[in-house]
């Protein structure tokens, strides 16, 4: 089957939770790659606030994800957790524009990732319900692609409006707060998602078997060894503001910064659904290592390069995330069975986020003490060792789809 038949065939409710990820993102990334710029530029924020805001939000967002997973399997019900999920972020970005100090911006993104989390699992395991398990890489592929399609759009909205305004404060908060209209948007979409009726399993089922209370404990020794490397490598992954940090250190101006972003998202929106294909047909470990190698390559990149070579690694990073982002989530689902969906996925989320904000500081605390380039070599030498660990644990061996 080729895969523009599988992109044909997928169900109505994934292509729609496409589109509300597509409005979601363009909300949110006008606002991503400026937060740095606003937090240390504006409201003058030593970088490591800004690692703990980041690993704080990514910290919040796997806690609710964790819940909200074992809730909605619980429930048998997706829908309701969606569409509070993409609502909740109305607000916050309402809070970052009123913002006067980082501790607002703490609070609006808090909130903003309160809701992000509420969604996570509940969307993600919908679209797993939705679709037959050789079409799970396709179809968290074509999300993938969706979602970031949203970004790349978000990012050249923020450097057209950066280049008509003058790049004071008050510029920072237009933008902002046109970012909450498209987050409004999102919410009118979502609005239109249903529970699964294609898919397995069904609600009741859902429902009636989630009561066990064994709790996440089958989730089976396949899961948990593979949600330890996928954690492990989580110290690796810092937050991508301080990939834009480094872009503004060596020299790019902030409208620079942004299409330097847009250029990482449009190389990974534009390979996530082949990403989520090919692991359908060559297995995902095989597929996630080759990210984590070029993972490695851009981060060692970032700690020496100087402006010429910032454009050039925010392109291979946009392939780094195609070939693990949706990826990932599809290789967990692999692992579990249907009633367990929600919460395996939360329980990931979780583990990340705890890794998260342990990475966000460090960086934050490398970069402030130490040198610049210092959180890049940390992240390329954990995401070798976590390629190394795969490798040496044999999961990529036992791999089945």
């Amino acid at each position: 089957m080729s895969d523009t038949n599988i992109r044909h065939r997928l169900p109505q409710q994934v292509i729609l939770l496409g589109w509300v990820s597509l409005l979601a993102d363009v909300s949110s990334e006008m606002i991503y790659p400026l937060i740095p710029l606003f937090l240390t530029g504006i409201l003058g924020a030593p970088a490591i606030v800004l690692g703990l805001i980041e690993g704080a939000s990514q910290l919040l967002v796997s806690a609710m994800s964790a819940y909200s997973g074992v809730r909605s399997d619980k429930s048998g019900k997706r829908a309701p957790f969606i569409r509070w999920g993409y609502g909740l972020p109305v607000l916050g970005k309402a809070l970052l524009a009123a913002a006067t100090s980082w501790h607002l911006v703490l609070l609006g993104k808090a909130i903003d990732r309160f809701g992000k989390g509420l969604r996570g699992s509940p969307r993600d395991a919908l679209i797993a319900d939705s679709v037959r398990p050789e079409e799970r890489g396709a179809a968290f592929g074509f999300h993938r692609m969706m979602d970031t399609a949203g970004a790349l759009l978000g990012v050249l909205i923020a450097a057209l409006f950066l280049s008509l305004l003058s790049g004071d404060a008050l510029s920072y908060r237009i933008i902002f707060g046109a970012a909450s209209f498209f987050a409004l948007s999102s919410v009118a979409v979502a609005w239109f998602v249903k529970e699964s009726d294609s898919g397995t399993p069904s609600a009741a089922a859902l429902a009636g078997t989630a009561k066990n209370p064994k709790g996440v404990a089958p989730f089976g020794s396949r899961y948990w060894r593979t949600l330890v490397v996928l954690a492990f490598f989580g110290f690796a992954n810092s937050s991508d503001t301080f990939l834009l940090l480094r872009a503004s250190d060596v020299g790019l101006t902030p409208v620079q910064v942004v299409l330097a972003y847009a250029l990482y998202n449009f190389g990974y929106s534009a390979l996530s659904y082949y990403g989520g294909t090919l692991s359908d047909r060559v297995g995902r470990w095989k597929v996630i290592l080759a990210g984590w190698t070029i993972y490695a390559v851009v981060y060692a990149g970032f700690a020496m390069t100087g402006a010429h070579g910032i454009w050039y690694l925010f392109g291979l990073y946009g392939v780094y995330m195609a070939l693990t982002e949706g990826v990932s989530k599809a290789l967990i689902v692999d692992c579990v069975p249907p009633e367990r969906r929600g919460a395996a996925l939360g329980v990931l989320y979780l583990a990340l986020g705890l890794t998260a904000i342990s990475s966000n500081v460090l960086s934050g605390y490398l970069w402030d003490s130490v040198s610049k380039a210092a959180p890049f070599y940390m992240g390329a030498c954990f995401a070798l060792l976590s390629v190394l660990g795969v490798l040496v644990s044999g999961l990529a061996k036992v791999e089945r789809i």
